[in-house]
């Protein structure tokens, strides 16, 4: 199978590409803006750049499966209404920008994925959340909606349409790697109240939800890729303390994230209690369903026992 990623460069899509790759049964090639020579020898290299609208000849040509993963990093600065504007329009324009090459050459798609996020819904306290679950309000809901509609209202015939729904990843950079100085420098705490749900997803299992996005002939629309089991900051907090050996009892005031973040905040002292309803359906089996063992493996934390046999 022929498979075009955008965002290949990313922590989600290098890891990704990794998978697949480990998996040899898949030809991989990869829409970027950067240079070509930043990718493996063996995975094909287009370059295409969305504000002008252009994308290299022949880019899409052969191709099965598009995983659209690409779009402006949304905590990556302050929500100037700047920065606001190349947050949306990185993801609609990104996507018409293909769904435009794939219309104007008559290309045939077996599947077409992109990613989305668990902001669609909103704040909405410990309810629970599922895909059937209206939207939310507020900007992060604005730009999911208008991001999964530039895709799943389009006409791509018999092309499955789908949008996974992604809460925070969990691996070896991304957010953990945000998350992680404060910690070890025992200033890590609580955010806010703490009472926000966090809804996450380990690395290795979101990447298995994408693959699967693009063989399973069942799934379509959308669909939430979180673990079954999401937990409250505090919860978060207390776990990532113990499992480093670093005290957890600094809160960090709304009010200060408010005056150091801004708008952005409202990814912090906000959160979604998210359930990965179609994928259970499904009969999907996750590898990291709790926490405690996702956190592990992101942080490279080997159990006591694996210890003592390692010295065999």
């Amino acid at each position: 199978m022929n498979i075009l990623i955008t965002g290949a460069s990313g922590f989600v899509g290098s890891s990704l590409i990794d998978q697949l790759t480990r998996l040899g049964k898949y030809k991989i090639r990869v829409l970027t803006t950067g240079s070509k020579s930043n990718f493996d020898e063996s995975i094909e290299v287009f370059n295409w750049n969305v504000s002008t609208g252009y994308i290299e000849q022949g880019a899409l040509d052969g191709v099965d499966s598009i995983i659209h993963l690409a779009g402006a990093g949304i905590a990556d600065a302050r929500w100037t209404q700047e920065r606001k504007k190349l947050i949306l329009d990185s993801r609609v324009m990104g996507t018409q920008l293909l769904l435009n090459e794939i219309k104007e050459n008559s290309l045939k798609l077996k599947s077409f994925v992109t990613a989305s996020a668990i902001g669609i819904y909103g704040s909405c306290g410990s309810e629970v959340l599922n895909e059937l679950s209206e939207r939310g309000s507020g900007y992060l809901s604005d730009v999911c909606s208008k991001w999964e509609e530039s895709l799943l209202a389009s006409d791509l015939g018999d092309t499955r349409k789908v949008a996974l729904r992604t809460g925070i990843v969990l691996g070896d950079g991304g957010a953990l790697a945000k998350m992680k100085m404060p910690f070890y420098l025992g200033a890590g705490g609580r955010l806010g109240s703490g009472k926000q749900y966090m809804s996450w997803i380990h690395i290795n299992d979101l990447c298995r939800m994408y693959i699967e996005a693009i063989e399973n002939d069942d799934i379509e629309g959308v669909l939430n890729a979180t673990a079954p089991t999401p937990v409250t900051n505090s919860e978060f907090t207390n776990i990532f303390g113990k499992l480093i050996k670093r005290p957890t009892f600094i809160p960090v005031p709304s009010l200060s994230l408010k005056i150091l973040f801004g708008e952005m905040s409202e990814i912090l002292l906000e959160g979604q209690n998210v359930e990965p309803q179609k994928f259970l359906e499904k009969g999907f089996v996750f590898k990291y369903p709790d926490l405690e063992s996702a956190l592990k493996n992101a942080l490279n934390i080997k159990s006591k026992l694996k210890e003592v046999w390692a010295v065999f």
